[in-house]
């Protein structure tokens, strides 16, 4: 029988749906030494670990991947990727049930929280079976909306449930909370698991032997804390009463470094029982020595996180073709971090090797390989971006929450070429905060035909995107916001709201 509350952070997807979650579970497990404070995860993201023990926080990985790529499915029936798919989301979901009951036990502590992104709604169900508070804690706006016949057909199928969340008071759970980001739960995709596996309700709020609503007992409307500051996101009138926005939640420097020697090293520096602060560049050399040659000419940064593994970037061959099409156009040098993605990299090497026979065009290194006469370098070890993004002139990304914000808090221009989601969403914004161009389309940098007319095509939009972004004005702006974001701290603010929440339970 335990006698210390628990505090489960739950977070997946990729390293901009996780990071900023650990470091507020870290964060939380030092302001409250009380709590035993665990984080579930995927087991790609198993740098984290020695990062999260640091702070004594217990690191569970989840062996279901971050992403699920049609790739290898391609040229096979659709139904074989969906089926694919409900196999790796079974086994995730049968994963985190073993996970949340080992953990919960028999009975709850008072105390007991549970912290999910949009990507664990798992956490929402585990919550409602334990009897336990759970907060959203979303480093970005919703990434989807409800179809526009969700209200409509829900009205039709549900009319009771539908007039009991529509009439609820504002502290409580009622249909705002509903549209604005609970309505997958309501979907039959959920609700079969919840009541085969969990033997709960299929829906929420609903009695799991009538199907009626709970009217005897109304719930808190669940906080939800969003990790982006109110300079670049507006706050709507029409969100549910307990969202918070609470400003960006940027990891520490050194959780960033993805290289295992680095990892072990930095969290021994943020711990204070190391001395080897050193030695976190030296392994990063190369990229040191090309950014600081010629220093008279900044860098471009490239990156396009996980969109490889997604399935989005098909044609290798091409990008590369459009980057060094673009560095004869405009004269520019560019850093991509490939981010681990195996054709990208394969691409990358059969340039080198192309280029072996001319020394003048291509040098190797351990950390990196440069091409295109030296004014290409690319790296797969990731670093800090609040590092790297300084020594930058731009940064060409593909929209994620985690690298729009870390272009900000830098105070670098921004192009951006998004692909699903939020992504979207962050494109537009930064292009209206002008701080960035119009977004890019998809074609315009990662076309799927290797010819040469595609390529110039999009190497001529991409150098466009760049001038405007070297603009006086963009590059001002950028520095105006920067300037406002170093004041915030959007970590320490989650931790306090999360302990106000809790505290209002007791």
């Amino acid at each position: 029988m335990r006698s210390k509350p628990v505090a489960v952070f739950m977070a997946f997807g990729t390293k901009g749906d996780i990071y900023p979650l650990a470091a507020i579970a870290a964060a939380f497990a030092c302001d409250q030494e009380q709590y035993q404070v665990v984080f579930i995860t995927h087991s790609a993201h198993e740098n984290l670990m020695v990062h999260l023990r640091a702070n004594k926080v217990t690191y569970i990985p989840v062996s279901s991947p971050p992403v699920v790529s049609p790739l290898e499915h391609c040229g096979k029936m659709e139904l074989s990727f969906s089926a694919h798919k409900r196999e790796i989301i079974q086994k995730h979901r049968y994963e985190c049930t073993s996970i949340i009951e080992d953990i919960f036990g028999d009975s709850s502590v008072e105390g007991d929280v549970i912290a999910i992104n949009f990507f664990a709604l798992e956490g929402w169900s585990f919550a409602e079976l334990f009897r336990v508070r759970c907060i959203v804690v979303a480093p970005y706006v919703v990434p989807y909306s409800a179809p526009s016949s969700f209200e409509r057909q829900f009205r039709k199928e549900h009319p009771g449930l539908y007039n009991h969340l529509q009439e609820a008071p504002t502290d409580k759970v009622g249909w705002k909370d509903v549209i604005h980001w609970m309505w997958p739960l309501f979907t039959e995709e959920w609700g079969s698991w919840r009541s085969l596996d969990l033997n709960l309700s299929s829906l929420p709020f609903t009695d799991p032997v009538t199907g009626l609503p709970t009217f005897h007992e109304r719930l808190p409307s669940p906080l939800l804390l969003y990790g982006f500051s109110k300079e670049v996101v507006e706050y709507p009138g029409y969100w549910p009463s307990k969202v918070r926005v609470c400003g960006f939640w940027f990891p520490p420097k050194e959780w960033q470094f993805s290289c295992n020697d680095c990892a072990e090293i930095s969290a021994s520096v943020s711990s204070g029982s190391s001395n080897k602060q050193n030695e976190l560049c030296s392994i990063h050399l190369s990229l040191q020595v090309f950014i600081e040659f010629p220093a008279t000419e900044l860098p471009i940064f490239i990156g396009l996180s996980s969109i490889g593994s997604m399935g989005f970037l098909r044609n290798p061959h091409a990008f590369l073709r459009v980057l060094g099409t673009a560095l004869d156009i405009s004269g520019s040098r560019f850093i991509l971090f490939s981010a681990g993605y195996q054709p990208l990299e394969a691409a990358i090497d059969s340039y080198a090797k192309e280029a072996s026979s001319c020394p003048e065009q291509t040098q190797r290194s351990n950390e990196g390989v440069s091409l295109f006469g030296g004014r290409l370098f690319c790296f797969s070890g990731s670093v800090p971006y609040n590092w790297l993004f300084p020594r930058c002139a731009a940064a060409i990304h593909h929209g994620g929450s985690g690298s729009t914000a870390a272009a900000l808090l830098a105070g670098v221009p921004q192009v951006i070429c998004p692909f699903m989601l939020d992504q979207f969403y962050w494109a537009e914004r930064m292009y209206w905060l002008g701080v960035a161009p119009e977004p890019l389309k998809r074609e315009h940098l990662v076309p799927d035909k290797d010819e040469d007319f595609y390529i110039k095509e999009a190497a001529n939009m991409l150098v466009r995107a760049l001038d405007y972004s070297q603009s006086s004005e963009v590059k001002s702006r950028a520095l105006q916001i920067s300037n406002k974001l170093s004041n915030e701290d959007g970590v320490s603010e989650a931790v306090h709201l999360i302990n106000e929440e809790l505290r209002s339970c007791r």
